[in-house]
């Protein structure tokens, strides 16, 4: 989209369109981290890759600032990959299809990629400049941030000299965040059997969700489809006799699933008590969600007649129970911060498998005991039907410092150059910020960023005004951090 090189900045948008052009979904980042290497190597500056895909590139100190305190700037390389019902978009093999509307940025059908796209546009635009001045940096950017912050685990932090960061990860400008929550990916998996049953079939599919992500949106009153399955089979049972062959819904732990789809067999003369069912229940949760899920929709699509494998009895009530069950949404809010999530879990991902049903919940707290409980909440169900469980990409808290020059200083910066106050905030998603904070003695971090919109789906958008603001305010941060 040739387009974007009419905005400014420039190279920051050059950088964006690049970047868009590379498949780089979570999982799959080695075309991106070729191209950091490359990018690097065509500019002359020394830069490191390894295993897990992470790249870090090394630029000296400008004029006058040779000397002066290393300034890491960080973001990670991956993008959540959401598209919509119908689209065909290959994200391991097709680049983005960008669209400029007024003052948004997007992708036709899909995720934007902003987070953190943006990121790496940036530090890109600064590492091949000859005249922005700035201290010695360290631009590290990380592999597989979406799936549990995997890169930033994997890397080793001890080659960095930096112990100023600057996080560009973040979703709203004029605000920095100086802390965030811990976090952790529960799996479990609950064993089933199947038998061969015959009946008239039905694909049920709960859908019209906003979704959203399961740190930054969880308490804004938004439906988990995955939830809303397990309280439609529930009432199901009490309407109709049916049994269960089919279901699936959301592809990531850390966003709130907008989709559930189920397939279900049920005698030819209960289908008009099954579609009465689900219109009533439609009605219900569009009322208890009114002003954020009125698009909720429950719809049953007739499939034939036939024999398929479907969830033996005690398998179904198994699964039910679990549905019913799982903690999901706020557990907590913070008694110390007033607005702030402290605890929360989002069943993200559910699939039934001809063994097992799989869930995948993405846990998050502040307090390291609180998301350790809530976890030790999970297992017990999980095992108490007979399941297994285990966590990865576990992640540390980034805890908020009561004393902060580089906070003090981009503060200061902020207000002369705008006038006002900037928001400083601690969140609830997770940020790299706590692997650096945990691993690098004494570290200085604050994260900063652009308006993104909708981040995890596939309205996210990004201001091209707010982006431009927030790169002009990061190069007068680094010229005043000499």
């Amino acid at each position: 989209m040739e387009l974007l090189n009419t905005l400014q900045p420039e190279r920051v948008f050059y950088y964006f369109q690049e970047i868009s052009r590379i498949p780089r979904g979570s999982g799959h980042t080695q075309k991106i981290s070729a191209y950091l290497m490359e990018f690097a190597r065509n500019h002359g500056l020394e830069a490191a890759q390894d295993s897990a895909g992470n790249v870090v590139i090394l630029k000296e100190g400008t004029e006058g600032y040779e000397h002066s305190p290393v300034v890491i700037l960080q973001g990670h390389s991956d993008m959540v990959c959401e598209k919509k019902p119908g689209s065909s978009h290959d994200f391991q093999t097709e680049g983005l299809d960008l669209i400029l509307e007024g003052d948004f940025l997007s992708a036709r059908d899909t995720t934007l990629g902003g987070d953190d796209g943006i990121a790496v546009a940036y530090m890109l635009a600064i590492l091949e400049s000859r005249d922005i001045p700035h201290p010695p940096l360290e631009a590290v950017i990380t592999a597989d941030e979406e799936i549990g912050l995997l890169g930033a685990g994997a890397l080793d932090l001890s080659a960095l000299k930096g112990r100023r960061l600057i996080n560009l990860d973040s979703e709203e400008e004029g605000h920095l965040l100086c802390g965030c929550a811990g976090g952790m990916t529960a799996r479990c998996g609950i064993p089933v059997r199947f038998g061969a049953v015959s009946g008239c079939w039905y694909e049920i599919t709960i859908s019209g969700l906003q979704g959203g992500h399961s740190g930054s949106e969880i308490h804004k009153n938004r439906a988990n489809s995955n939830l809303l399955a397990g309280r439609l089979l529930y009432r199901l049972g009490q309407r109709v006799e049916y049994v269960l062959s089919e279901l699936s819904g959301g592809t990531k732990d850390n966003a709130i699933p907008r989709e559930t789809r189920m397939l279900v067999g049920i005698d030819s003369d209960e289908k008009e008590l099954l579609k009465e069912t689900l219109r009533e229940l439609q009605e219900e949760l569009r009322g208890e969600y009114r002003g954020t899920e009125e698009g909720l929709i429950l719809t049953a699509e007739e499939k034939g007649a036939g024999t398929e494998p479907a969830l033996h009895p005690t398998s179904l009530q198994k699964v039910i129970f679990f549905l019913m069950n799982v903690p999901n949404g706020v557990e907590k809010m913070s008694g110390v911060i007033p607005g702030l999530v402290e605890t929360s879990s989002n069943l993200g991902i559910l699939c039934l498998n001809p063994e097992e049903l799989s869930a995948a919940v993405s846990v998050r707290s502040s307090v390291g005991s609180a998301k350790a409980a809530l976890g030790d909440r999970i297992c017990y169900l999980t095992e108490f039907l007979g399941g297994e469980f285990h966590t990865e990409g576990a992640y540390p808290a980034w805890e908020f410092r009561e004393q902060s020059p580089l906070r003090d200083k981009m503060t200061e910066v902020y207000r002369d150059m705008y006038g006002t106050e900037p928001a400083v905030e601690v969140i609830h998603a997770g940020l790299e910020c706590g692997l650096f904070y945990d691993g690098l003695p004494d570290l200085d971090c604050v994260s900063i960023g652009p308006d993104i919109l909708d981040i995890h789906t596939t309205e996210e958008r990004l201001s091209v005004s707010s982006a431009g603001r927030v790169y002009e305010y990061l190069l007068r941060v680094l010229r005043e951090l000499r």
